[in-house]
Formats: C-alpha cells, structure tokens, sequence
C-alpha cells in the first residue's frame, strides 16, 4: 500500500479496483497526473471526473455538504457521487464549468486505505476510452488503457465488481434532486 501512495504523490496514474467498477485514477491534487488521467482516456477536459473521499471529513473539507446529501449517502445501498457546488482546493481541471465537482464517499477498503495514507482524495473514473463500455474485469481492460496507465495493483486480476457504475445525482435549488446516471 505504501508503494502505491509513493507512486501516486509522485504523479503516477493508477488502473485500480474501486466499490464499483474498475477505475482509473491518480492524487486528486496533481494537475499534471489528473492531466495524463484525460489523455490516457482520450476524453475531453470539458467532462468532469469523479473524486473519492475517505471519510465525512474529507467531504466537508472540499464542500459544503447539504443536510440532503447525508441523508442520500445513508440510505443507498449501492454507492452514490453525488455532484456538489463551489468545491475548495482542488486543480480546476476537476471542477466543472458550473463550478461543481462529483464526489463519492467510498466504503471501499482498498480505496480506502489509500485516500488515508495519501491523505487526499482519488480521482475515479471508469478504466475505459472515452465513449467505450466500462470493463467489469480486467481482461476486459482495453490494451491501450494497460500501455498508458503508469501502473496497477495485484488485486485487480482478480477483481469482481460488486456494483455497476455508481448512480450520480445533483442537488439542485429547494433540494431538488436529479438523476444524470441512474
């Protein structure tokens, strides 16, 4: 676990497991690997990527947190990001022209462990091409992906999703709640 939190303070990228599906990700607080992050995905900066907290305190460290969003986070069964305005201190090239940012608080103990010891959150995005489906296993993963992505875990030949892709919701005026993925 150490390795993998001295590569990613380092800028690397990281194909990974996730508390849904396989993810790609990096130090949420390095431009220059959030950067490499797009490029390996051929997606275009203007579709805003998933961060993962460790912990509510995390959370409330980026964003003002409605009393709504507590209450959607405790009664999902399955994972939810849910999108959050005027986030603080992260690289703009995570925050989304509306200035908003999606952010999952993940249960995922792998996640986990490396939020906490990076002492940060994650970038999280599905380890596909822009445009392609979201592999569910790894040898799935597209080639292209492997050549680019600076490295990966043992864990994740053996990965099985517990989840399909996490349901993402906004939280509009008056606490109206709209599904963009359900």
């Amino acid at each position: 676990m150490n390795e993998i939190v001295v590569k990613l303070k380092q800028g690397e990228t990281m194909l990974y497991p996730t508390d849904t599906i396989l993810g790609l990700g990096c130090d949420a607080k390095n431009e220059a690997a959030i950067e490499k992050i797009y490029q390996i995905k051929n997606r275009p900066s203007s579709k805003s990527l998933i961060i993962l907290v460790d912990s509510p305190k995390m959370l409330q460290d980026i964003v003002e947190v409605p009393e709504l969003a507590w209450d959607l986070i405790d009664l999902n069964e399955k994972p939810i990001t849910i999108i959050y305005d005027n986030p603080k201190g992260l690289p703009k090239s995570l925050v989304a022209e509306d200035n908003t940012i999606a952010i999952r608080l993940t249960e995922d103990l792998f996640c986990k462990k490396i939020i906490g010891k990076l002492g940060g959150p994650i970038v999280s995005t599905s380890a596909n091409l822009s445009g392609e489906p979201s592999p569910k296993v790894f040898s799935e993963v597209n080639p292209s992906i492997l050549e680019r992505v600076d490295f990966y875990p043992e864990e994740i030949k053996t990965f099985v999703p517990q989840f399909t892709a996490s349901t993402i919701i906004k939280l509009g005026l008056d606490n109206e709640v709209k599904v963009i993925r359900g």
